[in-house]
């Protein structure tokens, strides 16, 4: 895959995920979008290889559908941001912003849920109130741990 179809890779797996894809013919118009918003970042340029993907190469970690959901509504976000500070009176850029704000309205809070990582990582276990807390809470976490494990075994075995 070529720098110049990430963004149009990953805005493809965001619509095809969340069932926006009725058709081809919005599949088509979005490309001939995503082709000029191409032009108007010159994404064509060399740097844009640099690094490697910022966005494709997150999505290969999250495999679950609702895992997915949470970092699919954390990139769109992002796109919804980039395109902010786009001239928002081409045709283009107004229906790449639609069609993103249409999806970001059927996602649920992955802002919520991202903070919430976030959180946790910030956690200070070395520190002794920290740990007496988490001592308190290590029995309710592991029943919501087996509850989840149980309801996991049971959807593998149901050939519904």
């Amino acid at each position: 895959m070529t720098c110049q179809t990430y963004s149009f890779f990953v805005l493809s797996v965001v619509m095809i995920c969340f069932g926006r894809f009725g058709n081809s013919l919005i599949l088509a118009q979005l490309q001939n979008d995503i082709d000029q918003l191409k032009a108007d970042f010159n994404s064509s340029n060399s740097d844009v290889a640099d690094g490697g993907p910022i966005f494709t190469e997150k999505l290969i970690n999250w495999t679950e559908r609702n895992e997915k959901r949470i970092i699919l509504s954390q990139i769109v976000s992002m796109y919804l941001e980039m395109l902010e500070n786009t001239d928002k009176s081409k045709a283009h850029v107004r229906h790449i912003s639609e069609e993103l704000y249409t999806l970001k309205n059927s996602l649920p809070d992955g802002l919520k849920k991202m903070k919430d990582l976030m959180d946790l990582a910030k956690l200070q276990m070395s520190d002794l109130k920290i740990q007496r807390k988490a001592v308190n809470e290590l029995f309710s976490v592991l029943q919501k741990l087996m509850e989840t494990s149980t309801s996991l075994k049971r959807k593998r075995r149901c050939r519904c």
